[in-house]
């Protein structure tokens, strides 16, 4: 069995069946932890996840962020004066493209019936294309408020307690949701 179907395995023995209702939004946030390397892989058995969380009486909704950055910039006016002079983007990232990124979360987590049905994943994918743009442990937090369900978050990085590594590149941050990890007995 490969590495992405053991994460399935463990994802599915974690989400399966139902769930308590009476958590706040950080207790709802679930942190899937894989290998920088497997995020192709990944994302290509990711109608794995959606199958299993199906089979287990859940609905199923994609948050894909892989193409925020490139869009964001795009519609920006004074995107090509930030290619040549790249530092000036930096205040501008920390501020309305992070709250940028935190909205298209948001509106995954209003749509259809996720904003009332506490039985529903988010599944938030794509996020290592954010790196080095978005901090997050600052979307999470940012989007706690409006998780009904559950918020997956597919995390291209490691974790060590309660301290996690984006990419094993950006510092950790200490966050205290629900992970699912390969290793012993798979959630830590």
């Amino acid at each position: 069995m490969g590495k992405i179907e053991e994460l399935a395995d463990e994802y599915e023995r974690h989400l399966g069946g139902p769930w308590q209702l009476t958590l706040a939004g950080a207790q709802r946030v679930v942190f899937v932890v894989y290998d920088k390397e497997l995020e192709r892989s990944l994302r290509a058995r990711l109608p794995e996840f959606e199958q299993r969380t199906i089979r287990g009486g859940h609905r199923w909704v994609t948050c894909d962020c892989t193409r925020l950055f490139a869009e964001w910039m795009a519609a920006d006016d004074y995107r090509d004066a930030y290619f040549e002079q790249p530092d000036d983007l930096r205040i501008k990232l920390d501020s309305e493209f992070q709250e940028h990124v935190a909205d298209r979360v948001r509106t995954c987590l209003r749509s259809g019936d996720a904003e009332t049905d506490r039985n529903t994943v988010v599944a938030v994918t794509g996020l290592g294309s954010l790196y080095p743009f978005a901090h997050i442990s600052l979307l999470i937090r940012a989007v706690e408020p409006d998780i009904q369900g559950r918020l997956v978050v597919f995390f291209p990085g490691s974790k060590n307690g309660n301290n996690y590594r984006f990419l094993d590149a950006r510092d950790g941050f200490n966050y205290l949701g629900t992970s699912i990890t390969l290793g012993l007995g798979g959630a830590a």
